[in-house]
């Protein structure tokens, strides 16, 4: 045991900070504390001491696990992650038969999983999120059915969504977003009655329906946006009392709202875009509660048509207070306080977001801000904020002109770092970018194509309004990292927007359907929704004399 632990040591180069020249199971030691890192944990409880608990985590590790650790088979708690681990995942692993908890996401491994894990029977905790790996996932993992927890979302995973996932009767936490998976969502995942968290995304192939939720009351999440989901919301979710968030978005969801579904603990519902009709449910003004229903006909919900046709151009400083940039564009404030399913109105354009950031530790953080410099550019203090969603963030122009209009995306990653020696360089946001409707960016990286963080990054492109509405969608679609350098660090992130249009190309829509061309990608010093709207539950327009704007009443916005 000492020796495959040095081995270990020695390999990853832990000298100096676990230093085993005396005996690594001796009681009371500091590397065997519960906030210990690395830590090592023994049970001496009999005629000879065994490593029970080994953690490795967030120390910059690089390379492959070496086959010594595979030695160490009384391990019940095993935790690598956030590292920079890279080839495939050992099979040697399924040794480890005694292991309750495994953790090894956040890393750069290569190729499948390994069928061996289906012998590790006892596991009650698996986070794979981020970790690298690809392909199916093997049917010899129907054998951990003492699992609890499950987290694989940020995996190219392939094939359809495992049915023997239904099995796993003790299941709490169910995260698989971000994958190339294919519906539908199995019937017998109704079986899973204990769940707390299901969120589940971007599902390709089949449709799924809402069955299999009837006996899920203990649920306190659920999201399942852009699954293919079709037919009606189950009458059932109103008796739901636990459910705090429910994200149905940009599915083929149809019929009424239950009218009981704003139960007391629930705090945002997203059901936006969906060919849904019928009223508003009972209690949708109450404190502490938002919905979207954008993109319905809940209630005849959409942005107004105000039929004043007067505007050519907005611009929006995202996430800040207006200014004027050097070359004289006025950008509009735009820091109003959004949250899990928000929208806000100015007198020229308007704003989304939805969803709810996981394990934040700082709270909800809906704009990045930084005092760093940004490079490679004039206008610095453009980039210093940044409006950020965790789902889906979407602007509209309003009362445009119809014809044609340039749009310009102002980018600058300021919640990443670059240190590529250390895993908080290893973040990686990634987002969809579309514009009326068009993907025009996928899988986009700020950070990559602008060359670092902290560096200005332009993207232009040319798009037509025929109906008075410019729509501008920034999409997670599940990929990235979600937890680098502090947890809740993903999803769309914008600096600013410019859009104005092509002198002379009044009513140009009308000869070219809803084209949109990129122009330009242009990096300031570099060559360089699938996911739902956010909006409010209801539009209750008041005039804001001071600002100019309108505002729509929720219990979020705010100063």
């Amino acid at each position: 045991m000492v020796s495959a632990l040095n081995k270990i040591i020695d390999h990853w180069d832990l000298g100096n900070q676990l230093s085993l020249t005396i005996d690594p199971c001796m009681p009371n030691a500091t590397w065997a504390s519960n906030t210990a890192n690395p830590r090592v944990l023994c049970d001496c409880a009999g005629s000879t001491c065994h490593i029970t608990h080994l953690k490795i985590y967030a120390l910059d590790i690089l390379g492959e696990i070496p086959r010594e650790l595979f030695e160490l088979k009384e391990l019940i708690d095993f935790s690598l992650g956030i590292n920079n681990l890279t080839g495939p995942v050992p099979p040697e692993i399924g040794n480890l038969s005694k292991l309750l908890s495994l953790s090894f996401g956040s890393n750069q491994f290569s190729g499948p999983l390994p069928m061996e894990l289906g012998k590790l029977t006892t596991l009650q905790e698996l986070y794979l999120d981020s970790s690298g790996v690809t392909g199916p996932i093997p049917q010899e993992l129907a054998n951990l059915k003492s699992l609890k927890t499950l987290w694989a979302s940020d995996n190219l995973f392939t094939g359809k969504l495992p049915e023997f996932l239904g099995i796993f009767a003790e299941l709490k936490d169910l995260r698989l977003e971000g994958t190339l998976l294919e519906g539908p969502i199995p019937s017998n995942f109704g079986a899973l009655v204990k769940l707390d968290i299901l969120r589940v995304g971007d599902l390709g192939e089949e449709d799924s329906s809402l069955g299999f939720l009837e006996n899920l009351t203990s649920l306190s999440t659920l999201s399942l946006r852009n699954c293919r989901v079709s037919g009606k919301i189950p009458e059932q979710i109103g008796n739901f009392a636990k459910l705090q968030y429910l994200y149905l978005g940009d599915n083929n969801l149809s019929g009424e709202l239950p009218a009981n579904i704003v139960t007391p603990k629930l705090i945002a519902l997203d059901v936006s875009f969906n060919p849904m009709s019928g009223n508003l449910p009972l209690n949708f003004a109450r404190t502490g509660f938002s919905m979207n229903v954008l993109g319905t006909s809940i209630n005849g919900n959409g942005l107004p048509d105000r039929k004043s046709i007067v505007a050519a151009s907005f611009s929006i400083k995202c996430g800040g207070t207006g200014q004027t940039s050097a070359s004289g564009i006025e950008y509009d404030d735009d820091s109003e306080t959004l949250g899990a399913a928000s929208f806000y109105k100015s007198s020229r354009w308007a704003v989304s977001s939805t969803g709810n950031f996981v394990f934040n530790s700082n709270g909800p953080r809906y704009i990045a801000s930084t005092d760093s410099q940004i490079t490679e550019t004039l206008e610095s203090e453009l980039y210093k904020t940044a409006r950020l969603s965790p789902s889906s963030l979407r602007y509209f122009g309003l009362d445009l002109m119809n014809g044609k209009y340039i749009v310009e995306l102002h980018f600058a990653e300021i919640a990443m770092e670059d240190d590529t020696s250390s895993w908080k360089g290893l973040g990686r946001r990634i987002f969809d970018v579309y514009i009326q409707g068009e993907r025009v960016l996928q899988d986009f990286n700020i950070q990559k194509e602008a060359g670092g963080s902290k560096r200005a990054l332009i993207k232009t492109f040319e798009t037509n309004v025929s109906n008075t509405i410019m729509n501008i969608h920034f999409m997670w679609a599940g990929k990235g990292t979600c937890c680098i350098p502090l947890q809740g660090t993903y999803g769309p992130l914008v600096s600013a927007i410019n859009v104005r249009q092509v002198p002379g190309a009044g009513n140009s829509a009308n000869r070219g359907r809803k084209r949109v061309r990129r122009i330009v990608g242009i990096s300031l010093g570099c060559a360089a929704a699938v996911m739902i709207v956010s909006s409010v539950f209801y539009l209750w327009w008041i005039k804001d004399d001071a600002a100019g704007h309108m505002r729509v009443q929720t219990d979020i916005p705010k100063k």
